[in-house]
């Protein structure tokens, strides 16, 4: 692929050289991995649970995992009309030369993206199809705790936990190699690891029935648990994505989650709650920071708020990072779970928004649902929050739950005038937004049996909660795509049936539909069709006597749990969260001496809630805090500092360029002076850009440093935290004025990859001409004409092209526009361009 990245978009979601990202020699390793997202490359790159899997194998010398992301449908279709395969982000090699090829399963609308890679693999879809010498093709991610519709393009399945289970098939691979195993011999012997599901192995007997097992022994799949996160690995030092739509450093402090909302699946399917140590996550924060660079840190897990030890974890953090302006964000709160110290040292680093479930409007509702949220506990809440600074709140609900009433829609709309008028006059730009979900019923919920609302009904919601919140001012109403919620219903709870349907609708044109602007029903509709298939019947109401489609998969939760809580839903009873209430007898852990359903691993590990403490930060008084910060704007030194951008580097837009350099500097711990003001922002200036796909060897990059550094030293530092092909030469001092001396000469070096004599027959009929005016469009869209005469100084013939002397006096244009200007029928793969020098002229009261 890589010799497509000129034509590519975005090409820099496919050079694979980012900082962190492990290069291991092939002849080295036994069993090559690729670890697939279906999805695209910045979407991928926010999700930690990939990262986790990479340091997990990568830290066994005999494996190698890389990554692959899905391309756009542009660069599709261009990996198709070059016949090229898709490859590996790190070493550029094709999957079908793989040995496994590992996708993640976060949610069920990827499901033709899946095929859409192994497609442009050159990879039969389904498992039947495959041959020995292709690649296992397995799947992982809490859709896998149900992923029949996908079961036939699987040839295996970690159910749960995957850092353990995933070397674990990776050695079994290893040893199936050395041994010289037949692939139906390689798939018994994965039968023997926990949490590894292989679908071939369950026979499907037709709706309504339950999956015949056609192995002894192996009726029951249990999920994979690690029962101590500590004793884990965690990517501290993570690969840094050019460009991720979560960019930052994501922190798991806890993996579970026992509240007992019924109708989230992650709750369910993770228990038990496990938290990682304090000194565990303060390595992380420390080492983490240190080797990434990253300048926003994320304390992620399913229930933030409910982390035993949040307050003292928060407190051992913040000074580290309002030190050096790294925002700390605190997703997945529950009301009340926030304290005011906390609060208050967010808000003095950097609000990064505000964020609150209450799930339902009404408290009915709320209890039916086991939320344990309660108006008054909410709107204190977000009294707090309006004190300490916030502007703005977003409160998450959802609609189509079981037993919800149009009463429950208008307590929606109360709920958020409550908010809105808990702010104080002083809240000058107030907003109050409600984000509404319709509910889809979830495998391993108490609401696994329950109806999705219709389509039409779904609308008819949406519109009743438009209308009634139009009259009001700062508050406003946002909902997910209702078409996208009516599919998610369809596979969440689908079964083997459906694979025909995702094959069908891959084929009609159906890609990226958890993407707003791409999702098309039509293709699902009418592949159902085809297949003879009733939508409503998989949205519909399930038999709670009946089997379900995933019954063969242990999430450790017995069927009498799930009934008893789906009883005490419909009666509006509240579970207490098991941590710090009572034992409500799930079936999962090992807890007071209970017996856990996961048979196959309660001998050899302690399934049990692993907290910090045993109710919230019980390690005494909060040690006292100041918002005293230091200085960050002040300014000790200024360098330029040169540098070459070359091979995969030269696919790098100057936007992400600048988040390199940003990043370089902080690991390489040269303190960037800041701005001031609300957002500061590190004082860095570039010259002019450089295109994407043009290298060059004289690169520059101006930065104030709040400590004064020797030249060298800060050449040195940062040499060793660049990520391949930007590589520092020299740095020189700057006077401490903001404006510098720009080039006003550029060399190029043109190498021409084909058709040389035409080339040079149009470069020499250029120079001999005395004007050669295009028509170029401004920024505000009027066409102009422009004479590209004046910019080219010189162009001297050399064995394989030209030396350019480019000449912005008078005006700038891109280096490799002007060129495709002058070559008017050449295209991006014809030739390549290296800037080599730049040439200066002392501006009049500038320096040079």
């Amino acid at each position: 692929m890589k010799e497509l990245l000129p034509i590519l978009p975005r090409p820099s979601r496919y050079i694979g050289s980012e900082w962190g990202a492990v290069f291991k020699d092939p002849s080295t390793v036994t069993v090559r991995c690729a670890l697939a997202f279906p999805d695209m490359y910045e979407v991928g790159m926010s999700y930690l649970g990939q990262k986790i899997l990479s340091e997990a194998l990568n830290a066994h010398p005999n494996f190698w995992a890389e990554r692959v992301f899905t391309p756009d449908e542009e660069a599709g279709n261009i990996l198709r009309e070059h016949d090229v395969p898709l490859a590996t982000l790190e070493s550029d090699t094709p999957l079908a030369d793989m040995d496994v090829v590992g996708f993640s399963l976060t949610h069920e609308l990827c499901y033709t993206n899946i095929l859409y890679m192994l497609d442009l693999a050159g990879i039969p879809l389904r498992s039947a199809d495959r041959e020995a010498s292709l690649p296992l093709i397995v799947a992982g991610g809490g859709a896998a705790f149900n992923a029949e519709p996908v079961a036939p393009f699987f040839d295996a399945m970690v159910i749960g936990d995957g850092e353990e289970a995933m070397v674990e098939l990776l050695a079994a691979v290893e040893r199936a190699k050395d041994g010289g195993l037949s692939k139906r011999e390689l798939l018994e012997s994965l039968t023997e690891i926990p949490g590894l599901y292989v679908p071939s192995f369950f026979e499907d007997e037709g709706p309504g029935k339950p999956l015949k097992a056609l192995k002894d022994g192996y009726e029951i799949v249990e999920k994979a648990v690690v029962d101590d996160l500590d004793r884990a690995p965690f990517p501290k030092g993570q690969v840094i994505p050019f460009g991720a739509i979560h960019d930052r450093l994501t922190m798991e402090i806890a993996r579970g989650c026992t509240r007992g909302c019924r109708f989230c699946q992650a709750g369910m399917i993770y228990r038990p709650v496990r938290e990682r140590s304090l000194d565990g996550l303060g390595s992380i924060l420390t080492n983490g920071l240190a080797e990434t660079g990253y300048e926003e840190t994320s304390m992620l897990s399913l229930s933030t708020g409910d982390f035993s030890g949040l307050d003292s974890l928060f407190t051992r953090s913040f000074d580290q990072c309002a030190a050096e302006q790294i925002s700390i964000s605190l997703p997945s709160l529950r009301v009340g779970s926030l304290s005011a110290p906390i609060m208050e040292r967010i808000s003095s680093i950097r609000r990064t928004g505000a964020t609150i479930a209450p799930e339902a409007g009404s408290q009915r509702l709320r209890d039916v649902i086991n939320k344990g949220v309660d108006e008054a506990g909410l709107i204190e809440h977000v009294r707090l929050l309006f004190e300490n600074g916030w502007q703005g709140v977003k409160l998450y609900f959802m609609i189509g739950l079981p037993t919800e009433t149009d009463e429950d829609l208008d307590a929606i709309l109360d709920l958020c005038l409550k908010v809105r008028d808990a702010a104080g006059r002083h809240i000058k730009r107030l907003q109050v937004t409600a984000a509404v979900s319709p509910f889809v019923p979830k495998p391993h919920t108490p609401f696994q049996w329950e109806p999705q609302i219709p389509l039409d009904e779904i609308y008819r919601r949406i519109d009743h909660l438009r209308a009634i919140f139009r009259p009001h001012k700062r508050i406003s109403i946002k909902y997910h795509e209702p078409e996208m919620t009516s599919l998610e219903g369809v596979f969440s709870r689908g079964d083997r049936r459906l694979a025909e349907v995702v094959e069908r609708a891959y084929a009609k044109g159906a890609l990226f539909s958890s993407w707003k602007d791409h999702l098309r029903l039509a293709p699902y509709r009418e592949a159902m069709d085809e297949a003879g298939l009733d939508w409503d019947e998989y949205t519909g109401r399930r038999n709670p006597e009946g089997p379900l489609p995933w019954d063969h998969l242990s999430s450790g939760l017995t069927k009498r749990f799930l009934l008893k809580e789906r009883e005490r839903a419909l009666a509006g009873k509240i579970t207490d969260d098991c941590r710090y209430g009572a034992c409500r007898n799930c079936g999962v852990c090992q807890f007071d001496g209970r017996t856990s359903t996961l048979k196959g691993q309660a001998e050899d590990k302690d399934i049990r809630p692993r907290l910090v403490f045993p109710q919230r930060d019980q390690e005494g008084e909060q040690p006292p805090y100041t918002v005293e910060k230091p200085d960050l704007t002040g300014k000790a030194a200024h360098y330029r500092v040169w540098f070459e951008k070359t091979g995969p580097a030269a696919f790098l837009s100057q936007l992400e360029l600048q988040a390199v350099f940003e990043r370089a500097f902080r690991r390489a711990r040269l303190p960037m002076a800041f701005s001031a003001g609300f957002h500061p922002m590190p004082r860095l200036s570039f010259g002019k850009a450089l295109p994407v796909g043009v290298e060059s060897l004289s690169e520059w990059i101006n930065v104030f440093l709040r400590e004064d550094f020797g030249p060298d030293e800060v050449v040195e530092r940062l040499g060793r935290n660049m990520p391949k092909g930007l590589t520092p030469l020299r740095a020189e001092r700057l006077s401490m004025g903001r404006k510098q001396a720009q080039a006003v000469e550029e060399i190029y070096e043109l190498r021409f990859a084909r058709d040389a004599e035409r080339r040079r027959a149009q470069w020499r009929a250029f120079m001999a001409s005395e004007s050669h005016f295009i028509e170029k469009k401004t920024k505000k869209g009027k066409l102009r004409q422009v004479d590209l005469r004046p910019m080219i100084r010189e162009a001297i013939e050399t064995d394989d092209g030209l030396t350019l002397v480019l000449d912005w006096r008078e005006q700038y244009m891109s280096p490799l526009a002007l060129c495709t200007a002058i070559m008017e029928d050449a295209g991006l793969l014809d030739f390549n361009l290296t800037k080599t020098e730049q040439r200066f002229e002392p501006e009049p009261g500038g320096d040079a």
